[in-house]
């Protein structure tokens, strides 16, 4: 089953610094058909305006990925941590039992970022943070794992989750496949261009819910960037 979410009809919030978009059920957005998708909690479709961002806030018992689109976004965290991820890179924050950070977008332009929460198989341990680079051209035509929990994906940003999250770029008739388990729970957003999934088309920056499939053809009808997460 693949059910589209089509970005028109996405949770919004525009705070003027931040024009946000929520897959799911987020803040002052409460959608309870949307609550979650496997232990997919969040995906939040941010775009930050220049010299603004979030301020040190807490998290706890969350695997928080941010997938940069465009600009770069400028970490900094209770733990000492402090780091600029632009786009084409990924940072990856494993809360455990509690962590504060800031977010910041110190770019002259707007950064756009996918906000990714997934929940942890454990709660509790340190907390953590990372980031790695993932050129675009390095994952031309196939899925690059780029942050997982699962055993063999040694060169993917660690969470503690039973999920991974993968991104390719393909060009315009080009095509990737995933083989996955009926029992796993899929969610694909297009960065931008627009595919089709197993036949069902997906626009830019939409969201499809799939769960059942045992396997995924995803074929580009333009130009395109995606971003897909397989959860339990």
């Amino acid at each position: 089953m693949i059910e589209v979410k089509p970005f028109a009809k996405l949770g919004h919030a525009d705070h003027g610094w931040l024009n946000a978009r929520h897959h799911f059920s987020f803040a002052d957005y409460y959608d309870p058909r949307h609550m979650s998708h496997g232990a997919l909690r969040v995906w939040n479709d941010d775009e930050i305006a220049p010299n603004t961002g979030f301020p040190a806030h807490p998290h706890a018992n969350m695997e928080i990925i941010t997938y940069v689109r465009q600009g770069a976004i400028t970490h900094q965290d209770s733990l000492g941590n402090k780091g600029r991820t632009e786009a084409g890179d990924v940072q990856v924050m494993s809360a455990g039992n509690g962590i504060r950070h800031s977010e910041y977008n110190l770019e002259p332009g707007t950064t756009k970022i996918f906000q990714i929460w997934i929940q942890p198989t454990a709660r509790g341990g340190e907390p953590t943070w990372g980031s790695k680079p993932f050129p675009k051209a390095d994952r031309s035509g196939k899925l690059v794992t780029i942050a997982s929990g699962i055993n063999g994906d040694d060169d993917a940003l660690p969470i503690r989750a039973d999920a991974r999250v993968l991104a390719t770029t393909l060009k315009a008739g080009e095509s990737a496949e995933y083989a996955t388990g009926k029992t796993r729970n899929l969610y694909l957003v297009p960065a931008a261009g627009s595919v089709e999934i197993n036949g069902v088309r997906v626009n830019a920056r939409d969201g499809a819910a799939i769960s059942g499939e045992e396997n995924l053809r995803i074929k580009a009808l333009e130009d395109s960037e995606l971003v897909l997460v397989d959860a339990a």
